[in-house]
C-alpha cells in the first residue's frame, strides 16, 4: 500500500515548525491507480485514477484558493535522470501556500476532508514534500 496521507509524526513536523508564517510550496509526486478505488463510496461513477484525481482537483481548488494558495505547476513526469529507474510518478504538482498555518487550516477543515476521498480513491502512491521559505 502506498503513502497517501501524512501520519501523526509528519503532521507534527508542520504543527511544530518554528515559523508558522513561513511560505510553503508543496511538491506533490503522484502515481495513479489504473482504476479508482471507490469501494468506500459505491455511489461514485467508476473511472480511472487519473479521472478521480481530476475530480479531487476540481473540488479542492476552491479550498486552496480560500486560504491564499495557488497551483504553481502541474505536469506529467518522466523517468528519473537521477534516482531509482523503477521509481515512476505520473504527475508532479507544485502548490504554493502563503504560510504553513494556511496549509494546515485547509488540510484540517471538515469541508476539505469531506471531498478528500477522491484523492484516496485516485492514488496508488504519493509524496508530499514541503519546500519552506524562499
Amino acid at each position: 500500500m502506498g503513502h497517501l496521507w501524512p501520519n501523526g509524526e509528519q503532521w507534527e513536523f508542520l504543527r511544530n515548525y518554528p515559523d508558522q508564517t513561513a511560505k510553503v510550496v508543496m511538491l506533490n509526486l503522484l502515481k495513479f491507480r489504473a482504476t479508482a478505488d471507490y469501494s468506500d463510496h459505491p455511489d461514485e461513477t467508476p473511472c480511472s485514477g487519473e479521472e478521480a484525481y481530476q475530480r479531487y482537483s476540481a473540488l479542492a481548488s476552491p479550498f486552496v484558493e480560500s486560504v491564499g494558495g495557488r497551483l504553481v505547476y502541474s505536469g506529467k513526469s518522466e523517468a528519473p535522470v537521477i534516482g531509482p529507474v523503477d521509481e515512476k510518478w505520473d504527475e508532479v504538482l507544485l502548490v504554493e501556500y502563503p504560510s504553513i498555518a494556511a496549509f494546515q487550516e485547509m488540510g484540517f477543515s471538515d469541508e476539505y476532508r469531506s471531498i478528500a476521498y477522491h484523492r484516496t480513491a485516485a492514488l496508488e502512491d504519493s509524496r508530499l514534500i514541503p519546500i519552506i521559505g524562499g
